[in-house]
């Protein structure tokens, strides 16, 4: 039996892929804790989760209209680096009461990567979006350089300058949640194992009207994330819209509650059941975030992107090469160019037969199971080790 620590950002996304492959270990008889946030760690995680409490900064407001470098800087700047200087304590704290044999540190978690490194523990990168395995910095040298100091100023601060790998790319292995039939033919670190999503039972208290379903009808889900409420309420409206006279329906999460008056055919919901959901819709309409993207690629489902920032457009131009889905500009999709997007891909069966390879590459990826094989290897060399 092994102890395993993962450290996560506190974002559903980043935490979720992670709750699975925890979940395996689990069953197989390993120890698993985690160094987050706690609230949220026990919500995704259940309440019964080993969790390492770790101070979060205040999220900050991204100025509308960020792109390119500006939005790189701001994600370094005022989002990353600071939260892996609030964590780390926490991090240090965990590493220290649950002793590990494994380290399992997300990308954005910075904080864990650096200290397991510094304190000569084997860790593992978690990479829940592929935006890092095809290198967004490649032509943008000056911004690579800059990160580059900024995690210098960050090991020395947190971990006594100890070590020189990027913690976003453990030297031991990352773990990348995807495969190439969606990741395409890009180069890669060595290290990266592409074992497909991680999708385990999530604990949910979301109550759904299942009976809305029943009448057999074209059925889409349309979400935009749990991060993107304010940016989306036009979007989400026009979508709403889209469907006014549609054969098909839509089902809307709307956490902030923006939209008024909708058309019958739509029902909308501050949350939903994704994963329950899935099975019973025909296509998906999101912002391209990567655990939905391949939430509904794992149904064999098509989609229609509408990319808003950060890694989205990486994700949404992979679904497109792919051939498993449309995209669409966030800023300029209004109501009949999204009901024109959606109407192709319930009717062109090329979108459906596409994302059915990709399902397929997901399956037999192993996901999970993959995960925790790799997570198990390293464990046992570890334990080896320190018998010797």
């Amino acid at each position: 039996m092994a102890r395993f620590l993962f450290v996560v950002p506190p974002l559903v996304g980043h935490v979720n892929p992670a709750v699975g492959v925890a979940a395996e270990l689990t069953a197989r008889g390993h120890e698993v804790a985690w160094a987050g946030h706690a609230e949220l760690l026990w919500q995704l995680a259940g309440p019964e989760a080993l969790v390492f409490s770790c101070a979060v900064p205040d999220l900050p407001v991204r100025p509308a209209g960020l792109k390119g470098p500006a939005a790189l800087r701001f994600l370094w700047r005022d989002f990353l680096v600071p939260l892996a200087d609030a964590m780390a304590p926490g991090v240090a704290a965990a590493l220290d009461a649950f002793e590990p044999h494994v380290v399992v540190a997300d990308q954005q978690a910075l904080a864990g990567g650096l200290l397991a490194e510094a304190a000569g523990l084997p860790w593992v990168t978690s990479a829940t979006t592929s935006a890092e395995l095809v290198d967004p910095l490649a032509g943008m040298p000056k911004v690579g350089e800059w990160v580059g100091a900024l995690l210098d100023g960050l090991r020395a601060r947190i971990a006594g300058g100890r070590g020189t790998p990027d913690p976003r790319f453990s030297p031991h292995g990352v773990l990348a949640f995807t495969t190439r039939e969606l990741l395409g033919p890009a180069t890669l670190p060595p290290s990266v194992r592409l074992v497909g999503p991680a999708l385990g039972a999530r604990p949910s208290t979301t109550d759904f009207p299942w009976d809305w379903l029943d009448r057999p009808r074209p059925t889409v889900l349309v979400s935009l994330g749990t991060a993107n409420t304010s940016a989306g309420a036009g979007f989400l409206a026009a979508t709403a819209e889209a469907f006014a006279g549609s054969p098909a329906r839509a089902v809307i999460a709307d956490p902030g509650g923006v939209l008024g008056d909708v058309p019958p055919n739509v029902l909308v919901r501050p949350q939903v059941p994704q994963l329950p959901l899935l099975p019973r819709v025909d296509a998906v309409v999101c912002h391209a975030g990567h655990n939905t993207v391949c939430e509904t690629l794992w149904h064999g489902l098509p989609l229609v992107v509408a990319p808003i920032r950060d890694d989205q457009p990486i994700v949404a131009a992979q679904v497109v090469a792919a051939g498993a889905g449309i995209r669409l500009r966030f800023g300029r999709a209004d109501a009949p160019r999204i009901a024109a997007a959606i109407e192709e891909v319930l009717t062109e069966p090329s979108y459906r037969r596409a994302a059915e390879v990709v399902a397929a590459s997901f399956h037999s990826a192993g996901g999970s199971a993959a995960a925790a094989g790799h997570l198990e290897q390293l464990a046992l060399e570890s334990l080896a080790h320190l018998r010797t």
